[in-house]
């Protein structure tokens, strides 16, 4: 009787021991928080998130990357200075400020080869803009090939003083902040080349553990009993898609993807690649720990071990970890529910096929390779804003050819968008705008609503067969990218550009810095060996990974 009571009363000390120390490291992930004007170093560190070490491309050497704040109004002025050394992965970079509009500043929207050419190593580029009408939250990452799966990615929240719903929650800081996202072993300069990647663990506030691993510690979210939490959710992941949920606590969602939305009560919500939901926890359950769950959309899945989980812990609660049990959602979020709740209704006229401009976007996908009404995204050499610049207007004249579509100004477009063999489901954004989701895929009875959708910035596509309807006015000239925000599938095509009235876009936008204009000279003097990736090496790797490649660009082979 005696050993087993020991052997017992060991392991509860061994869990203990493992979440004390994991209630004190939780703090050193959460970095110092940044203003709207400030400088992020883009470098490379060796970390171990889940327990695996590996090297990573990171801000100011953290995963994830510092959370940056600002108040609705603010001006941002952000310089990004890349110190990368690691040449095993990309040395030149790109930030993208995922849901901020940049209206009048195109240039700063950082998507590579669309707005703008990459950061080339031991270079800087100051990022202006104001962000004057837009509040909620939003994420950074960069826009270079494959490179925030390798870690560059970190949230950005604009407060709103004037909140309309500020009286439902009492605590909404960095502590709030929630991050999700996909981890990978090997690097992503040698997993762009396979196809159909699976990701190695999930984290939470960038901890987490992977099948068959050690207990690396997990994000541990601190409340107290009786006060009311606005949770800022945001999914960086690169590919898979999560069932997020906190054992024994309902949800009420109050904004998607920027926008705030009428309240709603869930249990679960699934947030696709890119999707950001805020939700209201009241910590209103006996002082305990609680799991929160966070499962991936990747086969076997589970949450042996304390695999994509972290833990809700009360003040007051033991240091152990939750004996909660998952329950099956009986009240799990659907899109088609969530109705936005400043100004709603869609422009134009409520009818399928009346607006301005419509468009119809259907996705194929061949061994591997994903075409948009069968053209294959490939970047250009020039970027599509400076083509503009440079005197290109019409689509014919604009690259890559066959992936731009050219918009007339202050036009309601609407957009749908099918899949056809290519196996989703598939997480589309839009750049520089919100748009009204008028028919959700992801219910297959789902209606179209011209009335009051949600509106977002980011949406499924649902599955083959399906079709997501969106709609949005062009009142924000320059060329906008629209892609599949499975990071693996936008490098394999899944893109296209909607340059909205190229005629208008050099008076719309504010001064054009000259810092911009040195940015594509400097990046395309560079020798292969310093563009980091190692080249052929990688495509080799990759093949003791997977048969199902994508072949080397024809400058490797």
């Amino acid at each position: 009787m005696f050993i087993p009571v020991l052997i017992a009363s060991l392991i509860l000390s061994i869990k203990a021991e493992a979440l004390v120390s994991r209630s004190q490291s939780y703090p050193s992930s959460q970095s110092a928080v940044l203003g709207p004007k400030t400088r992020l170093t883009i470098g490379n560190k060796v970390i171990a998130p889940d327990g695996f070490e590996r090297s990573a491309t990171l801000v100011d050497g953290v995963f994830p990357g510092p959370l940056i704040s600002a108040q609705k109004g603010d001006d941002f002025a952000i310089e990004v200075v890349n110190e990368l050394q690691d040449e095993s992965m990309l040395l030149s970079t790109s930030i993208h400020w995922h849901g901020l509009f940049q209206n009048r500043t195109n240039y700063a929207d950082g998507a590579s080869f669309v707005t703008q050419c990459p950061i080339a190593q031991n270079h800087s580029f100051l990022h202006t803009f104001s962000v004057p009408n837009q509040a909620g939250t939003y994420w950074y990452h960069s826009h270079y090939s494959v490179q925030y799966c390798d870690g560059l990615r970190g949230p950005l929240v604009i407060y709103d003083p004037q909140d309309p719903l500020a009286y439902m929650y009492d605590i909404d800081d960095a502590s709030t902040v929630i991050t999700l996202s996909d981890w990978y072993h090997t690097l992503a300069t040698i997993l762009r080349y396979v196809i159909g990647n699976i990701a190695d663990s999930s984290l939470i506030n960038g901890l987490g553990r992977y099948a068959g691993g050690p207990m690396s510690p997990l994000a541990v979210i601190t409340v107290e009993q009786g006060k009311r939490y606005r949770m800022r959710l945001i999914s960086m992941s690169c590919d898979p898609n999560f069932q997020f949920s906190v054992d024994g606590h309902n949800l009420t969602v109050i904004e998607a993807d920027g926008e705030l939305t009428e309240p709603l009560v869930v249990d679960q919500l699934q947030i696709y690649a890119g999707q950001r939901y805020s939700v209201v926890l009241v910590a209103d359950k006996p002082v305990n720990n609680y799991w929160i769950r966070n499962l991936p959309s990747t086969a076997m899945a589970t949450y042996e071990q304390g695999t994509n989980s972290a833990i809700l812990s009360y003040k007051g609660a033991c240091k152990v970890e939750p004996a909660t049990v998952n329950i099956a959602p009986k009240n799990p979020l659907v899109e088609t529910n969530l109705h936005a709740l400043i100004n709603p209704g869609v422009p134009g006229i409520p009818e399928y096929g009346k607006a301005d401009i419509n468009l119809n976007l259907d996705v194929t996908n061949v061994n591997g390779t994903f075409y948009v009404n069968n053209a294959t995204f490939k970047p250009p050499t020039v970027p599509v804003l400076l083509q503009i610049l440079s005197g290109a207007q019409e689509a014919s004249q604009l690259l890559p050819n066959g992936s731009v579509i050219v918009l007339e100004a202050n036009k309601v477009v609407e957009l749908t968008l099918s899949t056809t063999g290519a196996v989703g489901p598939h997480s589309i954004h839009l750049h520089g705008h919100s748009f009204d989701v008028v028919q959700s895929a992801c219910d297959s009875t789902s209606t179209f609503n011209y009335v009051n959708p949600v509106r977002r910035d980011v949406v499924s596509a649902g599955d083959t067969g399906q079709q997501v309807v969106i709609r949005w006015v062009t009142d924000n000239s320059g060329p906008w990218f629209l892609h599949c925000h499975n990071d693996w599938h936008l490098e394999a095509g899944f893109a296209m550009v909607m340059a909205e009235s190229p005629s208008d876009t050099r008076a719309h936008l504010n001064n054009v810095p000259d810092a911009w204009e040195q940015l594509c000279p400097i990046f395309d003097s560079l020798i292969p060996s310093q563009l980091g990736g190692e080249g052929l090496k990688s495509y080799e790797e990759a093949t003791d990974i997977s048969t199902l490649l994508h072949l080397p660009p024809p400058s490797l082979q």
